[in-house]
């Protein structure tokens, strides 16, 4: 058996145990998950699992694509392809042999708010696996060969995008939501700004941002609290202690409502719906969490999809989404339709929501969301990845250590008059929508001005 033969089947496993600790007793799984802090001061979530030798590791810096340059929008898109691209003494081809010698998982990635980063390995590998992520984040070289090879491959994927009504869609609303604030801009750059991003950028930016003060890191797997804090210093310890991010302002989306099309000659009209959302930290935010589920997050149970789907047959999926960043909050919706039922698809989505407004939830569906919502997370827990990433993601929405724990009971003491009072809040003002494709009277609006789509993808 070769080891990524066996990485694979320990992963396999490990999604069977996981759910042990963390799905079918969360308040056992809490009490699991220790805070250690390294000999250096740097923090790190843990859960120690022995079950199977691997270790995972999830982390993010603050920052993301806003903090890319004004005008050059997709520079943290390009660093994050390439800090896995040479760092130190090795170039692209010897790093990556390293990696993949010893079935070393290491991903890099951007949203707007941060820049995140994994790491996985066997057990008997963490020492290698740890001291190649020290090269890629304190030394990365940004070698001429693979700077230009993959700004051509994020060129290629623009390119693509251009033509893609989802991505055009999806561009077009967040730009009609934020206009010129950092939400706003493509995170993944354009054509334009990919010509002119130079490797002065790449570094500037990735002193600014990775540093240690607004680091988050969580750990799953087969390693003991001391040895991890050594890693974490060797890792971590190296990095600028204060980043130097420029700040963000606070921005609510765009009022309702307001409508923009995408010129696109294809038979298929993408819509993309939405409006102002809430913060993390909103106490409403559970309640809206809840009824967003009866609305729209339900897939086959929620309203638009028996609506749009089951009983007009205009749509095959129809779903939306709360999405909550540092500085602002959007619901987010998406379906896709025949060009001539545009219309009459962007119609129905929008009474549907009108009615949620005005009249909420049934006690019925209430009670059926908040079942499923507990449910549902021991289905969602079943990796060490995954268990790895949810714990960052509590770090960065300060949800607390113990919130796994308190999840439940949270989701309990939402009342019908709660979720009624958060489904009038978000969709009492009617929505902003875009849609890619041919023109129809979805869009009959003209956009402002300053409204005008990009190009390119979120």
């Amino acid at each position: 058996m070769t080891r990524q033969q066996f990485l694979r089947g320990a992963a396999a496993g490990a999604a069977v145990v996981a759910l042990r600790p963390f799905g079918l007793s969360p308040a056992h799984a809490a009490t699991r998950i220790q805070r250690v802090v390294s000999p250096g001061g740097i923090e790190a979530w843990f859960v120690q699992d022995a079950t199977v030798p691997l270790v995972s590791i999830e982390y993010a810096f603050a920052g993301g694509a806003a903090q890319d340059p004004p005008g050059k929008p997709g520079v943290s898109n390009v660093l994050a392809n390439l800090l896995d691209e040479g760092a130190g003494d090795l170039d692209s081809t010897t790093f990556h042999d390293r990696l993949e010698r010893r079935a070393i998982q290491m991903n890099f990635s951007t949203s707007r708010d941060y820049l995140r980063g994994s790491l996985r390995m066997l057990k008997e590998d963490h020492d290698q696996a740890f001291e190649l992520l020290q090269l890629a984040l304190s030394a990365p070289r940004f070698d001429s060969e693979p700077v230009e090879r993959i700004r051509s491959q994020i060129g290629s994927e623009l390119r693509r995008d251009s033509t893609t009504p989802t991505t055009l869609a999806g561009n077009a609303f967040w730009q009609l939501a934020y206009g010129d604030h950092p939400y706003g801009r493509p995170s993944n750059g354009t054509l334009d700004s990919l010509a002119t991003i130079q490797v002065d950028d790449l570094r500037t930016y990735q002193r600014k941002v990775l540093a240690r003060d607004k680091l988050k890191i969580a750990v799953v797997g087969d390693i003991d609290g001391a040895t991890l804090g050594k890693l974490l210093d060797r890792t971590f310890g190296a990095l600028p202690a204060k980043s130097d991010l420029t700040p963000v302002p606070a921005v609510t989306a765009a009022m309702p409502p307001k409508r923009v099309q995408v010129p696109l000659d294809v038979p298929q009209t993408v819509i993309v719906f939405g409006g102002p959302g809430l913060l993390r930290s909103d106490p409403d935010f559970m309640p809206a969490y809840v009824v967003n589920h009866i609305l729209g997050g339900g897939a086959l149970s929620s309203r638009l999809y028996k609506e749009v789907r089951e009983k007009r047959g205009l749509v095959y999926s129809v779903y939306q989404s709360l999405v909550w960043m540092n500085q602002s909050g959007v619901f987010v919706g998406s379906t896709a339709t025949r060009a001539d039922r545009a219309a009459e698809t962007a119609a129905t989505v929008d009474s549907e929501i009108r009615r949620m407004a005005e009249q909420g939830p049934t006690q019925q569906e209430l009670d059926e969301a908040k079942s499923y919502l507990k449910g549902s997370q021991a289905l969602a827990l079943d990796t060490s990845s995954k268990i790895a990433s949810v714990m960052v993601q509590y770090q960065l929405d300060n949800l607390g250590i113990d919130y796994l724990d308190k999840r439940g009971a949270l989701i309990d003491t939402v009342s019908l008059d709660d979720a009624r009072r958060a489904a009038k809040r978000l969709w009492g003002q009617g929505l902003l929508m875009a849609a890619a494709g041919r023109s129809t009277e979805a869009s009959a609006k003209p956009a402002p001005t300053d409204a005008a789509p990009p190009t390119d993808k979120n």
